[in-house]
C-alpha cells in the first residue's frame, strides 16, 4: 500500500496575527510539505490544479520539478491535471521532464476536476466538458505509447492538427504513469478499464466503501478487454487529519474544514458548514479520514479490504490550515500510520 498527500496549495493563515497568507507563500510552502513528506517516508506527493485565491496550485509540473531537486525517493505527480483545459502535448512535455530531472519517479493523474473556473481562463465551451476529456486523453494517450525516435499524426476537434510531429523529451524506460481520476462514475470506471488505466478515486462525501463495485466493474473491464494485471490498479484520495489527539483533530480540522465549505458553497451550490454532516463523513465508515494515527491506520486497512487498492492519499491543507498543523499531520502519517498499515497489509509498492 502506498500512502501520500495531495494538495491544491491551500493559503494558510498564521495563527498568531490572523494574517492570510500570499499566494505565492503557498507555493513555497508546498516545497517544504513535499520535503518533508519524503524525509518520513511517504511513498507519493501529488499537487492538483485550481485557478483560486484560496486554492492557487495552478502549475503543478513547476512545483513538482522544484521539489525534485530537494527530494529522493517520493513519486511526484499531478492530482488531478484538469487534461480538458490542458494542452496534451504540453501536459505531456512537462512531466516527461519532469520524470527525466527526478530520477523517473513522475507520474500524471489526468482528470475532468471538480471545478471549473480553468474553462472560462483559458477559453473552453463548457457544453464540452466530456467531448475536450475523451479527445484529449486518448491523444495523450497516443503521445504516451510513441516510441524514442517516433513521430505522431493526429488531428481532432479541439486543437491544432499534428503532422509528422515530433514530441520531447521521451521518459526513460518508454513511458510515464497515467491514471485516470473520477469521482465516482460507473462509466468513467469502466472506461479507465477498457483504456488499461489505473484508476484514482475521489471521495469527497458519503461512504467509501460503495465504491467497492465500481472497483469491480473497473476490473471486470479491464480484464475482459486483456489488459494485463500490472496496469490493473485503483488509488483513493480522501480528506483526512491526523493529530495525536483524535477528538482534538476532529475539533480542529473542522474549523478549516467550515472554512473552506464557507468559501465553496457560493460557487459550488453547496451549503455551509454543519457540524452534524461534518461528524457522519468522520465517523469510521465516512468520507473523513480524521483522528489520531491509531484510528486513520485501521480505517485504511478496513477500505482496503473492501477496495483492494494500491494507494492512499490525503488531502490535509484546507480553509487555512497552518503549516506547522500540516506538516504534523504529514510527519504522523509517515512516522506512525505508514508503519501500521505496512504491518497489516506489507510494504510492496506498485510500480
Amino acid at each position: 500500500m502506498q500512502l501520500g498527500i495531495y494538495s491544491f496549495g491551500d493559503v494558510q493563515r498564521d495563527p498568531a496575527t490572523g494574517r492570510l497568507g500570499s499566494t505565492a507563500e503557498a507555493q513555497r510552502n508546498l516545497l517544504e510539505a513535499i520535503r518533508l513528506a519524503d524525509q518520513v517516508g511517504l511513498d507519493y506527493f501529488g499537487i492538483g490544479e485550481h485557478h483560486t485565491r484560496q486554492m492557487p496550485a495552478s502549475a503543478a509540473a513547476t512545483v513538482l520539478a522544484g521539489a525534485a531537486t530537494v527530494t529522493e525517493r517520493i513519486r511526484l505527480g499531478s492530482s488531478v491535471t484538469v487534461l480538458s483545459t490542458d494542452d496534451p502535448v504540453r501536459v505531456f512535455q512537462q512531466f516527461a521532464t519532469l520524470h527525466a530531472i527526478s530520477g523517473g519517479r513522475a507520474e500524471i493523474t489526468a482528470g475532468r476536476g471538480s471545478s471549473i473556473e480553468s474553462f472560462p481562463l483559458f477559453g473552453y465551451a463548457l457544453e464540452d466538458y466530456d467531448a475536450l476529456y475523451e479527445e484529449k486523453l486518448a491523444l495523450l494517450m497516443r503521445l504516451n505509447d510513441l516510441g524514442e525516435d517516433e513521430t505522431i499524426s493526429w488531428q481532432g476537434r479541439f486543437r491544432a492538427p499534428l503532422t509528422d510531429a515530433v514530441v520531447v523529451p521521451r521518459p526513460d524506460g518508454g513511458r510515464l504513469p497515467l491514471w485516470r481520476a473520477t469521482g465516482g462514475s460507473p462509466s468513467s470506471s469502466m472506461r479507465a478499464g477498457q483504456q488499461g488505466l489505473p484508476i484514482a478515486y475521489g471521495i469527497i462525501g458519503g461512504q467509501p466503501a460503495r465504491f467497492a463495485g465500481l472497483a469491480d466493474l473497473y476490473r471486470t473491464a479491464a480484464r475482459r478487454a486483456g489488459h494485463p494485471e500490472e496496469n490493473i490498479k485503483v488509488a483513493v484520495a480522501n480528506l483526512g487529519f491526523i493529530h495525536d489527539d483524535a477528538a482534538r483533530a476532529k475539533d480542529l480540522w473542522f474549523t478549516h474544514w467550515g472554512n473552506m465549505m464557507a468559501a465553496l458553497a457560493p460557487t459550488r451550490g453547496w451549503r455551509g458548514p454543519d457540524r452534524r454532516a461534518y461528524d457522519r463523513d468522520t465517523a469510521p465508515d465516512g468520507a473523513f479520514f480524521v483522528g489520531n494515527p491509531e484510528e486513520v491506520a485501521a480505517r485504511i486497512v478496513a477500505l482496503h479490504r473492501d477496495l483492494g487498492h494500491v494507494r492512499q492519499i490525503f488531502q490535509i491543507d484546507i480553509g487555512h490550515l497552518p503549516q506547522r498543523d500540516f506538516l504534523r499531520s504529514i510527519e504522523l502519517l509517515g512516522t506512525e500510520v505508514k508503519p501500521l498499515v505496512d504491518a497489516e497489509l506489507g510494504t510492496k509498492v506498485p510500480a
